[in-house]
Order: structure tokens, then sequence, then C-alpha cells
């Protein structure tokens, strides 16, 4: 691994080149925030799939895409002289020094729930910070990860279920009020109650430390690899999947199960063009 100075010179050469092909590239010079957003969300998305593979070439190559972004935009606070890197960075770590009083500071906390529950009255006391516990979580988060962030804060300030066994007559109470509404046929109503036990089930992966949006990232997999099975087998079958009976595509599909089950799942399932 490299030494201290080897980092701060390999990330001085990123901010030599950033500034260098923001004068001299025609492409870096007309990016701004709004043209650079939906590239930094696609960025994440991509270093996401990379983690949950545990890839480490491409959790690699995804950071330094980030990256890039990071220093792209605090380039751009520069020459609108709103702020610059070394404004980031300092930000960043006066925040994190404040945050960790138990280790910066002279308080204690000898759990992560301890932490991330101190974590909550700190930002309320931030100048220009939360002014409410949910105030901290992004609107435009996506809304399973949104869930599992309100009910989290939630839990901080002791709003919590006394014992988490407790939540599944929660779950029951949404299930059965779904299928009320389902028997009236409301659609409205209907929506609003599949919210309500989709919030309920997400508070019951936290209650037993299961991150939901990883879990349901886990059946997507799943069921990508057993249909790409399904279709790479109907392939070689010499057979088009609308031509196939739902009986004949069960088999392969149960085929593909036993064969994930015993880690033997060919690649030609996985090659079929995302």
């Amino acid at each position: 691994m490299a030494t201290r100075e080897e980092k701060m010179e390999a990330f001085g050469q990123l901010l030599d080149i950033l500034d260098e092909l923001r004068v001299r590239c025609p492409w870096d010079r007309k990016q701004t925030n709004e043209s650079l957003r939906t590239n930094t969300i696609e960025e994440t998305y991509e270093l996401c799939e990379a983690l949950m593979r545990e890839d480490n070439t491409n959790i690699k190559k995804e950071l330094g895409d980030l990256l890039l972004h990071i220093v792209f935009y605090s380039k751009i606070g520069e020459e609108k002289e709103a702020f610059d890197i070394k404004d980031v960075c300092d930000s960043l770590c006066q925040k994190l020094i404040y945050r960790h009083p138990h280790v910066f500071g002279d308080t204690s906390a000898d759990t992560a729930q301890k932490v991330e529950q101190s974590w909550e009255q700190l930002k309320l006391k931030e100048k220009g910070g939360n002014k409410t516990v949910l105030e901290g979580v992004p609107a435009s988060l996506p809304s399973v990860v949104k869930a599992h962030r309100i009910q989290d804060k939630a839990r901080n300030v002791g709003f919590d279920w006394e014992q988490r066994d407790q939540v599944w007559d929660k779950v029951q109470e949404e299930f059965n009020e779904l299928k009320t509404e389902i028997d009236r046929m409301d659609a409205d109503k209907m929506e609003a109650e599949f919210g309500d036990l989709f919030f309920s089930l997400i508070n019951a992966a936290r209650l037993y430390k299961i991150n939901p949006d990883n879990a349901l990232e886990r059946t997507n997999q799943k069921f990508i690899n057993r249909f790409n099975y399904v279709e790479a087998h109907s392939i070689k079958e010499g057979k088009n999947l609308h031509d196939m009976t739902l009986e004949e595509m069960d088999k392969l599909w149960n085929e593909a199960k036993v064969l994930e089950k015993e880690g033997k799942q060919d690649d030609s399932s996985k090659g079929i063009s995302h």
C-alpha cells in the first residue's frame, strides 16, 4: 500500500489534471453542476453494484469515478468563488470531529447504537444543521432506503418497539388491511395499504438488522440469474420464450434453482444482454 506522502501526491496530480482539462478540453470545460448531476447518480449506482458483487477491481474504478465528480463540483465551486476542495475537506473534518466527541472530546460511547443516538442529538444542535429529527433524510432517496432511514432516525430518539417481535403484529395488521381493500377493489386505498405493508416490513428488517435494500437486490439478482437461465436454455433448445408453455418455463426455472443451491449454475445463464 502507498505511503501518506504518495497518497497526497496522487490527489494533487488529480487536481492538476482536472485544472488542465477544465481549460483545454471542450467537454470538461462546458460541464455544470446540473449537467454532471445525472452522471453522478449513475456512477453512484455503478459503485453500489460493484460493492454488492464485492468486486474490488470495479470498486476501485467506480470510487475513482465518484472522486472525479467530487473534485469536479469543487472546481466549479472554486470558479464561482463559492468554495474549493480545501473548504470541502475542512467542512468534513470539522463535522467529523464535532460528531465524534467520544473520540476527540471527553464524552463516552461504548456501542455503535450510542454513537448513532449521539449523532442525532448533535445534528439538531449544529449551526445550520437539522431543525427536526427527520429533516436530514433526503427527499430524493429511493423509497426503500428512505423508509429505512426514517425508521432508523426515529429509533435514535427512542421511538421504537419495546420488543422487536412486536413488529410482526403490525405487519399482520397491515396485511389484513390490505386484503380488505383488495376485496373492495379500491385502487387508491390498495396502493396506500401496500405502502403501509411495505413500510412495516422494512421496519421488521431494521429490527432484525437486515438491510432491506440489500435484501431486495439479492432477490432481484436471483430472479435475473434464474430467468437468464430459462432464456439461455430456451435458445439452446431452439425455442422462443413466447412459444413456450408456462410448464416448460417452470421446469427450466426449477432447474436453475437446483443448480443455484448446488453452486453449479452455468455461465450461459449470465450471458444474456442486460
